[in-house]
């Protein structure tokens, strides 16, 4: 068992069918998170309804790639700790153990955030359907306890193809979906919110890069935007996780 009290995260091992405490967590915070306050206020604001006991919404983080929305899971883990929340992260591929672990915490005096990272299902894949009982439950209802927090770089989390719309029909002004349609959307608005993380600009991510480097003045501090500067071009990306990844690099080239 989990020593709740003082664990703040655990995750999944499907091998063990077990959940492992979380003993190093990132201590990232939501200051440390730049040019995503409007996702933010709205993470925050849901969260903290959820544990005041009031109507929360299961979220969906959608995006490009390195934005920032795992680190601000983790940053509102950080920030709403001390006000019992917990999370258990679980992967993709072992949602089917999702009710088991609802019915482990859905008695315990914590809340927890269930975190889905990096999530999207193929043609044919069936677990989602696991994540989705746990969102709206079954003729058992869902435990009131838990969210479920998820990322994608999509928002339609399973794919739709042409074939799908076979047995679509409009009557009297309405749009019938065929059921292959209905079955695929379904998951996505089960989300109650939606927040979408796009790729800033050249200005915004020499911000995030200058918090790496804040005491670089002069030839020194213009050397080193000329070579984050190739570094995103190189990458073809403006993101938080390249501006990391950059200081990773050539940190020590400038400290």
């Amino acid at each position: 068992m989990i020593d709740w009290k003082n664990t703040k995260a655990a995750v999944y091992r499907a091998k063990k069918e077990s959940l492992k405490p979380v003993l190093d967590i990132d201590a990232i915070t939501l200051e440390d998170l730049l040019h995503i306050d409007e996702q933010k206020r709205a993470l925050c604001e849901n969260t903290q309804r959820f544990l005041d006991g009031k109507k929360a919404s299961h979220a969906l983080l959608w995006g490009s790639r390195g934005t920032g929305k795992s680190s601000l899971i983790k940053a509102v883990l950080n920030r709403f700790y001390k006000d019992g929340l917990r999370v258990i992260e679980i992967s993709k591929d072992d949602l089917s153990a999702l009710t088991d672990i609802s019915d482990e915490i859905r008695e315990l005096p914590y809340k927890f955030i269930i975190f889905c990272d990096d999530i999207s299902f193929e043609s044919g894949d069936a677990s989602y359907k696991a994540l989705k009982s746990v969102i709206e439950g079954s003729i058992e209802l869902p435990p009131k306890n838990v969210l479920v927090y998820a990322t994608s770089n999509r928002r339609h989390l399973i794919p739709e193809f042409h074939t799908d719309n076979e047995g679509t029909i409009v009557k009297s002004g309405e749009i019938h979906y065929s059921d292959n349609v209905e079955e695929k959307i379904s998951l996505s608005d089960r989300f109650g919110l939606w927040l979408s993380f796009y790729q800033g600009t050249l200005d915004e991510y020499l911000q995030i890069v200058e918090g790496y480097f804040p005491n670089l003045n002069g030839e020194k501090r213009a050397l080193m935007h000329e070579e984050a500067k190739r570094y995103a071009a190189l990458r073809a990306s403006r993101s938080g996780r390249t501006a990391k990844q950059f200081f990773q690099l050539f940190g020590d080239k400038f400290l």
